[in-house]
């Protein structure tokens, strides 16, 4: 399936190297089987899925970061500099069309998950949390 008829929630996951995505569901796993085990810390790793940034806000902080350097240093240094607000921003609308873009791959292998990987921790981890 071609990505820009993906839907959202497929882009990245469609986008990112096999053996990346099968280490995240497989750290995903390690935490379920830790936390089955350690019911009394379910609490606070829920707190922690509720404040970790997706890769969707990861590449946004990213972009915009990259925009205003640019911009600072093009108004400031050099003219050439405002390429680098355009290139970022043809690499986001990348994204946005098709889920993929230079810093995702590298997002991903630091561990950068997708708003559907994070959630589906929390929602293995309640069932966990309510039968302890």
């Amino acid at each position: 399936m071609d990505a820009p008829f993906l839907t959202t929630a497929d882009r990245v996951p469609a986008s990112t190297l096999e053996d990346v995505n099968e280490r995240i569901r497989q750290d995903i796993g390690d935490r379920l089987w830790y936390y089955a085990d350690r019911p009394d810390e379910i609490d606070d790793r829920l707190v922690e899925l509720e404040r970790e940034w997706d890769i969707e806000r990861t590449l946004e902080a990213n972009a915009s970061a990259l925009v205003l350097i640019g911009l600072g240093l093009g108004l400031r240094v050099d003219r050439r500099f405002l390429a680098l607000p355009a290139v970022v921003a043809a690499f986001l609308f990348q994204h946005a069309l098709q889920g993929w873009c230079p810093p995702v791959p590298l997002f991903r292998r630091l561990g950068v998950r997708t708003r559907r990987e994070i959630e589906a921790e929390r929602y293995a981890l309640e069932p966990i949390r309510n039968v302890n």
